[in-house]
């Protein structure tokens, strides 16, 4: 095991993760308050995709069949969670209030109910200003700009429970990371509180130092409330690490990075067999568990005999390290900051039978009216074009525009000669380019659809399934990515939008327009100045050019001043300025 000697965990940060209680129930409960005090089921097809706790305290749960949750509680109230767009929304509200509440803006979404924050720079200013006098009155600044917003907060102990539960006394040298830890845990219950009661939901966080700790240290307590994981991180002659005895007791599957794939390959090793499915879930489980001591105490095991296990054609390269650092805590993978269009929109469904063209016709002209509609609410914004808003036309403009579109499908084995059929999780896919005609926004969704699966859909499945029939789905995607993103005014775009910029100008260049005159225009000074060649600077109006003018990292100082009428025009504008000059009158 050389490979743990040279891990090193950077424990400098200090991340905060949140898991909205049961969202999806969560938010049909927040448009209805009166079921919040009923057991509620969200379903998709014949089963339960979640519930909320009135729900789970009668005896249901998550990949319930309906059929059986009614047997066990017959007053359950059920409600059709298919349509997504509900959940997407609410998502979109949660996160963006969250970013807001944290000074670095380093906020990352993980599904639809899942964030991490980086709050590294609060508890770091907030533990410069600390009185280690008088830590039980401490006032927790929010505000760097004004030091009376904020919150009172006991800073000689976390708040919540802790792992482990006792902890007992800290070393000197572990001591400024608790007291970093315990100001982090304070931070975690205010946000926690301020995000029930301005928005109504409640979440289970995890406070630690890296994305994978604060991510699995949150489950310990649910719901509503928080853990943190304190100190020893490392171990030391008197003290064993609290992160890996934390860590010891996960099964290797349930580790953030090791895929069900990856998992298995480990548990076949660590077996010395195939490890066994639970043949009760869809998608496949496993009846043998395995977990993480198991694995770093196996016999030679480290990053090497990982990469020899999980190595060859299409892997990870280094996926033995990555791996072998996961499962010790190890994750210094930033957050990351909040990306203004995703880089892919897929969208799916899985199906017991799907054996024939027109009922896979059905199913692509399904997932294709959900697909533009993702595209439309995640890919675009309003114009606010002044041309439009002066005649009260609201336009759409997109944000990026994808160029590959890709169709997948999993194909179920066939039945063996006992009868039985083998679990497959193979899929395969084809991709080719998003054709021109889906990015239009005034015609219909639902044609839209119809051609896309006509035009490309449809051609593109006749190749991934050449054989007219005997092919059974259990599994279709399509999806689009390779996003391209728009021309615009912001600094996130990744060019200027030129229309727009001359669409502007106007407004604009209003300080410098031409006006046909018998008389010439007034010069300032600093003009007449420059025109004798005496000063040696840029020319500005004395009105501060509009923003909209700033690009990615110019500086509004390229001017050029004309030497016929002395306007002070940008450098780029100069060549068709002087062609106006030449203009016939």
């Amino acid at each position: 095991m050389d490979g743990a000697s040279s891990l090193k965990r950077h424990d400098s940060r200090m991340i905060i993760h949140f898991d909205y209680d049961c969202f999806y129930a969560s938010v049909f409960e927040a448009e209805n308050p009166a079921l919040k005090n009923q057991p509620l089921a969200v379903q998709q097809k014949q089963i339960i995709v979640t519930c909320n706790y009135e729900a789970r305290r009668r005896g249901l749960y998550k990949l319930q069949l309906i059929t059986e949750a009614k047997k066990v509680c017959p007053d359950v109230v059920t409600v059709l969670g298919e349509d997504l767009t509900r959940f997407r929304n609410a998502s979109k509200e949660l996160y963006s209030f969250l970013r807001k509440s944290i000074w670095s803006g380093q906020a990352e979404r993980l599904g639809f109910d899942e964030v991490f924050l980086d709050c590294t720079d609060m508890v770091n200013y907030n533990i410069d200003i600390l009185n280690h006098n008088d830590l039980p009155h401490s006032f927790f600044c929010l505000d760097q700009s004004d030091p009376t917003v904020g919150f009172q907060y006991d800073a000689s102990e976390p708040f919540g429970p802790t792992y482990p539960p006792e902890a007992g006394a800290v070393s000197d040298q572990d001591l400024q990371l608790y007291r970093r830890l315990v100001l982090g845990s304070h931070l975690a219950r205010y946000l926690r509180h301020e995000l029930e009661k301005e928005k109504g939901y409640t979440a289970t966080v995890g406070i630690s130092t890296n994305k994978i700790l604060s991510k699995l240290v949150g489950n310990l307590h649910k719901p509503k409330s928080q853990t943190t994981l304190v100190p020893p991180y490392d171990a030391s002659a008197s003290s064993e690490s609290h992160v890996t005895t934390f860590m010891d007791s996960h099964d290797i599957g349930s580790i953030p990075g090791i895929g069900f794939k990856i998992s298995q390959k480990i548990r076949a090793r660590i077996l010395g067999r195939q490890p066994a499915f639970d043949e009760g879930l869809v998608y496949g489980g496993t009846k043998e568990k395995v977990t993480v001591r198991d694995v770093r105490t196996f016999v030679g095991m480290g990053p090497e005999m990982l990469e020899e296990i999980l190595g060859g054609p299409g892997s990870q390269r280094g996926i033995g390290g990555k791996i072998w650092g996961l499962i010790q805590g190890v994750d210094d993978v930033e957050v990351s900051q909040a990306k203004k269009v995703p880089s892919q929109i897929s969208i799916e469904d899985s199906y017991t039978r799907l054996d024939t063209l027109d009922e896979v016709r059905k199913k692509l002209n399904l997932l294709s009216n959900s697909l533009i509609r993702r595209m439309h609410l995640d890919l675009t914004e309003d114009d606010d074009d002044a041309e439009n808003a002066e005649h009260g036309i609201l336009k759409r403009r997109w944000l990026a525009r994808p160029r590959t579109l890709r169709l997948t499908t999993r194909p179920r084995p066939a039945v063996n000669p006992d009868g039985t059929r083998s679990r497959s999780f193979n899929r395969i896919s084809r991709s080719l380019p998003m054709p021109t005609f889906a990015f239009s926004l005034t015609e219909n969704v639902h044609a839209l659809a119809d051609r896309l699966v006509q035009d490309s859909l449809i051609p593109c499945f006749r190749k991934l399934h050449p054989e007219r029939s005997g092919w059974n789905l259990s599994l279709v995607n399509v999806a689009v990515t390779n996003m391209a993103e728009t021309a615009a005014d912001s600094k996130d775009s990744d060019g200027r939008d030129i229309s727009r910029m001359f669409r502007r100008q106007d407004d604009v260049l209003k300080e410098w327009r031409v006006v046909d005159e018998d008389v010439a225009p007034h010069l300032t000074d600093d003009v007449n100045d420059l025109l004798e060649g005496s000063v040696d600077v840029d020319v500005y109006s004395e009105a501060t050019p509009p923003t909209s003018w700033e690009s990615d990292d110019e500086v509004q100082d390229n001017m050029d001043v004309c030497g016929r009428c002395g306007l002070s025009v940008p450098s780029f504008a100069l060549l068709a300025h002087e062609r106006f000059h030449q203009m016939p009158d």
